[in-house]
This record gives structure tokens, sequence and C-alpha cells, in this order.
């Protein structure tokens, strides 16, 4: 069972998600429901900006889209005085819907389109990760056709491997994102951008994983990034004004995750880069972060309702919840491990230990293998913990199933953020063939 320290109860005995009780969000909106204890979510970008005011620096806390986006988020992320990071022309749109001010967006993504470029010079965006050339090219081609003028980093793959899944490596030298240094490429990136009278480069940009649990990576990170400048430096006495280090600060998923507080992941790498900076002779530039995962990721909680039970001599028992893979992919995609407990009674002591299955036509569908519980049995509310990132954001409509609602809770009240869709939505979009 999950320590009580991360999960709270009324005195009925109930789960709590930001002071309501999970038993009346489940009946008031519908299972599979995704609840977010917005308090949470504040007391995350509050730690990481109390721990950059702490080391004197100049920074800024970039919210990653990816892990969960929509109106409402964007929404507190605005009010807790944060930036964010886009990576499609979808997530742009959704930001400036939500009215956050577009100076403080950044737009990545691999392959961005000329129509997304456009996009974002038009909306006036603060900076463009330049990701590769042809972006480069597309880029200066907008710019010139709209005679417009903006800021831009390039990203930078610095061959550091983060200690976490393969899929989530994202700054070794093989890599489909970023510029590589080995092989000169950052270098002519570099050189094709300052020659450029339409784009302004402030800084570097690198991103070495995700679920990282420990600073090394970081650390190496930032002495890769500075070895960069201190060349560029000499060569062509250029120093950037931002070092954005990306994301990728762990969370507690079960209790083997030992998680490390954020304030020890900026305190090492704020001394890292004043050593460098120091010895290299540099100045020290404003650090940038991209926490995605470490915003959300425990403020999530998804709550479903026990159906069918499969009892097989000598097996485990398969315990059937009207969610799964395609509301919560990562079990399925990253082999993601996440603890869960009975919404009625989450102090119970386990009877039992089962297979926690979804409802998807696929034998995958497994969301949490090896679940200890106590007796269950069918219409009970199961609650996964911190299922806050890359669960709703990664959801689709497998086997025509609708996407679940999302619930806002705070200060014990609840507020629906984003409608459960209707088997009409789903075929909102089809059209009927004509023979």
């Amino acid at each position: 069972m999950p320590a009580d320290d991360y999960y709270e109860t009324n005195d009925q005995g109930h789960l709590t998600i930001g002071g309501v009780d999970a038993l009346d969000l489940a009946r008031e909106y519908g299972t599979p429901l995704v609840v977010y204890d917005v308090t949470q979510i504040r007391q995350q970008f509050r730690a990481l900006q109390q721990a950059f005011t702490k080391q004197h620096i100049d920074y800024a806390i970039s919210y990653a889209s990816k892990a969960f986006a929509t109106i409402a988020m964007y929404q507190v992320v605005n009010q807790e005085h944060g930036h964010i990071d886009v990576v499609s022309g979808g997530e742009l749109f959704t930001a400036l819907k939500a009215g956050f001010p577009s100076s403080k967006i950044s737009f990545h993504g691999n392959n961005k389109t000329r129509a997304e470029l456009l996009m974002a010079v038009q909306n006036h965006v603060g900076v463009i990760i330049l990701d590769n050339f042809h972006e480069i090219k597309l880029l200066e081609e907008v710019l010139a056709d709209t005679k417009s003028h903006i800021q831009v980093m390039l990203r930078i793959t610095p061959g550091v491997t983060a200690h976490t899944h393969e899929y989530d490596q994202t700054g070794q030298e093989d890599s489909k994102f970023g510029f590589d240094v080995k092989s000169g490429q950052a270098e002519q990136a570099f050189l094709q951008v300052q020659a450029s009278e339409q784009m302004t480069l402030i800084g570097l940009h690198a991103h070495i994983g995700s679920q990282i649990l420990e600073t090394t990576g970081f650390k190496l990170e930032v002495k890769k990034l500075m070895l960069l400048v201190r060349e560029w430096a000499k060569k062509y006495d250029y120093q950037p004004q931002i070092l954005n280090l990306g994301g990728g600060f762990g969370i507690r998923y079960t209790a083997q995750d030992q998680v490390l507080a954020l304030g020890t992941f900026v305190e090492q790498i704020v001394t890292t880069l004043r050593q460098l900076a120091e010895e290299y002779q540099l100045k020290v530039p404003a650090v940038w972060v991209e926490p995605g995962r470490s915003i959300v990721g425990s403020a999530g909680y998804s709550l479903y309702t026990i159906g069918a039970r499969k009892d097989v001599p000598g097996l485990m028992p398969y315990v059937a919840v009207d969610g799964g893979m395609g509301d919560n992919i990562r079990p399925a995609l990253y082999q993601a491990d996440y603890e869960a407990l009975l919404a009625r009674d989450p102090a119970a002591q386990p009877s039992e230990t089962v297979h926690l299955a979804g409802r998807y036509c696929e034998s995958g569908d497994l969301l949490i293998k090896k679940l200890p519980l106590p007796a269950t049995k069918a219409g009970d509310v199961i609650a996964m913990l911190a299922t806050g990132a890359y669960g709703y954001s990664m959801a689709s409509n497998y086997n025509r199933v609708p996407r679940p609602a999302v619930v806002f809770a705070e200060n014990g009240h609840a507020q629906e953020v984003v409608t459960r869709e209707t088997n009409e939505d789903l075929v909102s979009h089809d059209r009927f063939y004509q023979e």
C-alpha cells in the first residue's frame, strides 16, 4: 500500500483530492475520471521558484505542455507566473485560447511545419527553439515573407544519456532531437543563425531525458554546454543570455522511487554552472527549466470503477476497471509502474494481490501488475496515484471509447475543466461513404 503521507482522507476515511471526497467525485462526474489537486500543482511551481530565488540567479520555469495541456492548466500556469513550452500548433492554439501571454511561450518540436512556424511568428511567441537545419530554412522563409524578427535558441544534443527508460532518453548523440555537438552540427547551426538578420540567438537548449532521479546527468549537461559556450566565446565572441536545461525531474510513482526535492536539482545545477563560469571566465547566464511531470504528475489521480473479476485456480486474479490503456497508455508503452488504492478505505490492509486490468481489447492492457488490494467488489472505486503526466495527454479513442472528463479540485471545491466525450463526439468527424 502507498504510504499514507501520499494521500489524504476525510472523517469518513475516504480518499480526498483537493479536499473533495473521491467517492463524491466519482458519483458526480462518473468514471473513468481524471482529477487534479490544483494546490499540489501550485506548490510544485512555488517550490521551484523559491529554490531559484534562494540561488540569486535569473531564471524561468517553463511548464512542458506535453505532460498535460488544457485551457484550465494554462490558466493555472499563468496565475503562478510561469512560462510554457509548446510542441505543436494545437498546444499553441490552446495556450492562446487560454489568454496565455505569447511572449512567455517557447515553441519546441523536431518537425515543425511551415504553418506552425507562421502561426508562432504571427502570434509573437517569445522564442522558437530550433531543432534542425530544415527548420532553420523554413523559419527564414517565414520571417522573410512576413518581414518579421524573432528570438531563437538552438537545441543541442550534448551527448549525455540519462538513467531512465530508453524512450525517455533525448540528450544522447543518437537522437532524433537537436544539433549534435561532436559532429560539428551545432556549430554549423550557430553560424547559420548568427548570419541571419531576422533571428536573434538568445540561448542554448538541451534536454537529457525524463523521470530522472539523480543530479549527475544535469551536472554533466551543464558542463557539456559550458564547454561549448567557452569554445564559441573564444572563436566568435558569443555568450548566450540563457541556458535552457530542459526538464526531466523525477517523481514518486511507487515506494521504490527515491525522489529528490526540486530544490536539490536547482542547487546542484546552479552551483555547477557558477563554478564553471568562474573557471572558464564566462558570464553566468540565466537558467531556464522545463518541468512537466514534476509539476502535474503527482497532482493527478485516475478514478475507476471495478467491474468484472476473473479467478483461475492457482493464478493471480484479474480485477477489471472501466478504463485502461485508452486513458493511460504508459503501463503498456513504457511498462510504467503505479500504485493504487481503494477510494472508500485507502488505509485498508491488503488481503490479496491482483492484476488491475483495463477494459480494452488487448492482453497487454494491464494498468498495474501484482497490485496488493483489500477485498473489493463490483462498483468499488479504485484510485491510481500520480497519473497527472502523460495520461490524459496521451489518451486515445481506441476501441471507440470516449475519453474521460477532467476535474480540477482545490480547497474543497471541484470543477469540470474538460467534459467527458460522448458517443456522438466519436462520430462527429466521420462522413458517410458515397458509392
